[in-house]
């Protein structure tokens, strides 16, 4: 998947592109349904299939101060997306002089005149343009005047009636329901970064872990989960491994910050420095604070053993 991280860098090969429009934070199902119609009509006029989106999401551009939400990161989101075959990924840079561009000059411009696209896909509730004046009926008639097709999707529902919502898959996140936001995110949630060096105490009691920050990321439920885990490259990249993480501050040892650290099962990979994707599958039980190391460890086995017996291994 080739990624365009400017409109500068918009090359001829890129123009004529189906692309759905929207932020796609998580990727889940009801955006994959406005990403799947955009592949089918693609597929119908032989076009590649793009997704054009916006970093950073244009909620912390406005909210610079508000605490995290996010549910990927821009690269968590890429190789999601690429997951779904998408061909060319449109990541504008959004900032204060694409906040002031008209919804107008947004189709105009942008869509038509630098992108090329032969046709858009929406959502049903997207709004765009300086104070979000654009909506997907003025979209619709805008891109017919100048040529090109223009489609809405409409809502989707689960099965209790609701609609497909990242805000419902925090909620789930925040409760320690890690089964619940997969089932609307269509795959686990994941915490995806740069593996970090710590104080290597894991390997003082016989659990190893790869450390992880949460970043931009919203902040789940603290405590202990069963996981899966892949590298993006180098060795063992590409292969799904299992293991057990505990998601907290780490009270026994009086550490400071939220921390992933993940403890992979059978195996001996050298994972300082390297992009880790680790997959929440099921919540084993809330973080707390141990009288000791030996009573540390001794929990630590014990949440392994469980970890294995929900992943099946």
């Amino acid at each position: 998947m080739k990624i365009v991280r400017s409109l500068d860098a918009v090359e001829p090969q890129h123009r004529g592109a189906v692309a759905a429009i929207g932020n796609f934070d998580g990727v889940h199902l009801g955006h994959r349904a406005v990403i799947g119609e955009a592949a089918r009509i693609a597929g119908d006029l032989h076009a590649p299939l793009a997704v054009l989106t916006f970093e950073p999401h244009p909620r912390r551009f406005f909210q610079p101060d508000a605490a995290a939400f996010r549910l990927t990161t821009s690269q968590g989101r890429a190789s999601r997306l690429e997951e779904l075959g998408v061909d060319v990924l449109f990541e504008l840079p959004f900032d204060d002089a694409f906040a002031h561009v008209a919804a107008e000059s947004f189709v105009d411009d942008i869509l038509y005149d630098t992108l090329g696209l032969r046709h858009v896909v929406v959502g049903y509730d997207f709004n765009f343009g300086h104070r979000r004046r654009g909506t997907p009926d003025m979209l619709i008639e805008r891109a017919g005047h100048l040529g090109f097709g223009a489609t809405r999707v409409s809502a989707v529902h689960e099965s209790d009636g609701a609609v497909y919502s990242s805000s419902r898959i925090r909620q789930c996140l925040a409760e320690g329901d890690p089964r619940g936001a997969a089932s609307l995110l269509g795959s686990p949630w994941e915490i995806d970064g740069i593996v970090e060096e710590g104080d290597r105490r894991g390997r003082t009691i016989g659990f190893p872990t790869a450390n992880l920050r949460l970043g931009s990321l919203i902040c789940p439920k603290l405590g202990v989960y069963a996981v899966r885990a892949v590298l993006a490259d180098g060795e063992g990249a590409g292969t799904w491994m299992t293991g057990v993480a505990n998601l907290g501050v780490r009270p026994t040892v009086n550490d400071r910050g939220v921390l992933l650290e993940t403890h992979l099962f059978d195996r001996s990979i050298e994972l300082y420095g390297r992009r880790l994707r680790v997959r929440l599958v099921d919540f084993i039980r809330p973080e707390r604070k141990f009288g000791g190391l030996d009573e540390l460890k001794a929990q630590i086995a014990a949440d392994a053993a469980r970890a294995r017996e929900m992943l099946g291994v």
